[in-house]
């Protein structure tokens, strides 16, 4: 019974296949519209984790100045900067702290040749590429004479090599920073651009002395990266850091801290967070194509009704029950549904595989959503033609062939 239902069904689609088509265009766009948002969503959630991830595994950033939002902020205030005496303390007196490496950044020109290019000089040790997985595309990291005279040397991040470069080896030239010279001695590997939009390449790194006798004439440090042994929870590190700084800062038990640890697994579960409220957004407005596909349906099934009274009239004079009439439309409203909604199905996965090339994100559709919006393609059918199925089959038969 259902085979025919479903056979009588599809004569009746193709019957009309232009209005056919017309009635589930509401229903194609809804689908198509939100599983092409949740993949593009999805796969801009795992870019954005990816993305966290370059800047260092389980990594703590502890920075001078009250508590605030996020990594970018400045110092705060009068607090008291933080020393390489800070940094050696959480080394080794916090012992889930794999390495812990000072940072101070500067923006400079750098000078090769003919060729100016603006960029960030930052003065670190060879800790920092160890808090940063960061690896050296080619040379060496300081050597330790290097970093305890402060001797100019420094290592090229791969968007500098290039622009100071190009594809020339850079490895024992001289650049300048302003009026220092700096001799090359390594490149660090490709980075890419960091979830917060700014190019991880273009750095230049030099010894941490070298930058606070000649660049910064400080002895502060204004960052310090920290990093976690695996299997360590940083909640609990950070919690221990901030014990530690408290200590050496004398802050007494009901004073605010004058300083930050920012963990990168946070920063990432709130990017990830935002992106997923988008996404659950856009894709409930898109969702409301499907309400108005339902309507239509529903509209349609009712004209189809009174055009088919003849039909109706027919088969209920010659002993179709109600339960079959009613069948026969509710299998008709629910086969134009899922229709639309494979329809639907092919043109979302095609328009997110676009998307996600355009914004250079993972295509990464999901086959939860993809289920739920072909079952619910199906309930919208089942929702929508009911009312007009029922009517078909409360038609008084002598009526129906009369208004004929």
């Amino acid at each position: 019974m259902l085979y025919e239902a479903v056979r009588l069904a599809l004569q009746a689609i193709l019957r009309n296949a232009f209005r056919s088509f017309l009635t589930v265009l509401g229903i194609v766009i809804g689908v198509a519209a939100v599983i092409a948002m949740v993949t593009v969503g999805q796969g801009s959630t795992e870019q954005v984790q990816a993305d966290v991830s370059t800047l260092g595994t389980n990594l703590l950033m502890i920075r001078p100045g009250q508590p605030s939002q996020g990594p970018g902020s400045g110092v705060g205030g009068s607090a008291a900067s933080l020393t390489l005496k800070d940094v050696e303390a959480i080394e080794q007196q916090i012992t889930s702290v794999v390495v812990a490496t000072p940072s101070n950044s500067r923006s400079m020109t750098t000078i090769f040749g003919n060729v100016n290019y603006s960029t960030t000089v930052t003065g670190t040790d060879n800790r920092f590429l160890t808090a940063r997985d960061w690896g050296l595309a080619s040379g060496r990291s300081f050597y330790e004479s290097e970093l305890r005279t402060g001797s100019s040397a420094c290592i090229l991040g791969d968007t500098v090599r290039q622009k100071l470069f190009g594809n020339g080896d850079p490895l024992g030239a001289n650049i300048r920073l302003k009026q220092i010279s700096c001799r090359v001695i390594g490149t660090l590997e490709v980075k890419g651009a960091s979830s917060f939009g700014t190019d991880q390449d273009d750095i230049v790194l030099i010894p941490i002395r070298a930058f606070m006798r000649r660049i910064s004439g400080s002895q502060d440090v204004s960052m310090i990266y920290a990093s976690i042994r695996d299997g360590i929870s940083t909640d609990k590190a950070k919690a221990d850091i901030e014990s530690l700084m408290r200590e050496r800062r004398r802050i007494g038990p009901f004073e605010e801290d004058d300083f930050n640890v920012f963990d990168m697994k946070q920063i990432s579960s709130m990017l990830t967070g935002i992106t997923s409220v988008l996404t659950g957004l856009l894709s409930a407005v898109a969702a409301v194509s499907l309400l108005v596909g339902g309507i239509g349906i529903m509209n349609i099934m009712l004209v189809s009704v009174t055009e088919r009274t003849r039909e109706i009239g027919i088969r209920l004079a010659v002993g179709a029950t109600e339960r079959q009439v009613l069948l026969q439309f509710l299998v008709e409203a629910t086969v134009l549904s899922l229709i639309g909604g494979l329809i639907g199905i092919m043109l979302g996965l095609a328009l997110g595989l676009l998307g996600a090339r355009m914004l250079s994100v993972p295509f990464a559709p999901s086959a939860s959503i993809v289920l739920a919006a072909f079952v619910f393609s199906a309930i919208v059918g089942i929702v929508f033609g009911y009312f007009p199925a029922r009517r078909a089959a409360r038609m008084d038969p002598i009526e129906a062939l009369r208004h004929q």
